[in-house]
């Protein structure tokens, strides 16, 4: 699942609007290291602290495929997003050429819908390995995401003023209704 998702997302990451703001190189370094950690924690057979190998789920079919499935609905929900965003979209935190406040469709649920998709794949993820490391591997993306989701929001209440603070005031950030 994965890599088709990372498949998937290469290839519609091209058409894009052009940006007239981006973050620094080392903060999308920082942020690129922490989420290649985090995925060396879920799919590396071991990882040398014996602790974080250790189970927090029974092993079984039953916690492989409800984590698969969480996952999945992660994926399709940041796919969906990706898609409803169109040219605004971009890797780093940015303001783009025309940018647009989008929010309708999975934004009029989540300021971030694919932040928040995202991490319900990671924690899929982490139910399916049912060891500590997929906990800590989610944490991690969740302390990143939440990291970048504070200065896109800074940057977009500059941009959008009034506009912004708004939808903020309607929509959560990351899950529907709590933060």
């Amino acid at each position: 699942m994965w890599l088709c998702y990372l498949a998937y997302w290469r290839a519609v990451s091209m058409d894009v609007k052009a940006s007239v703001r981006s973050e620094s190189v080392s903060s999308r370094m920082t942020r690129l290291v922490s989420i290649v950690a985090a995925i060396a924690l879920l799919w590396l057979p071991q990882v040398p602290l014996s602790f974080l190998n250790e189970r927090y789920l029974p092993a079984g079919i039953a916690c492989f495929w409800s984590g698969s499935t969480v996952t999945a609905g992660g994926l399709l929900f940041s796919i969906w997003a990706r898609n409803y965003l169109g040219k605004n979209w971009s890797q780093e935190v940015s303001i783009k050429k025309d940018h647009e406040l989008v929010s309708g469709g999975p934004y009029a649920l989540v300021r971030h819908p694919i932040y928040t998709g995202l991490l319900t794949a990671f924690v899929g993820s982490a139910i399916a390995l049912g060891e500590w490391r997929g906990v800590v591997a989610a944490a991690l993306v969740f302390g990143v995401l939440w990291h970048k989701l504070k200065l896109e929001e800074k940057w977009l209440r500059e941009e959008f003023g009034e506009s912004y603070e708004s939808y903020c005031r309607r929509v959560a950030a990351l899950v529907p209704f709590v933060i």
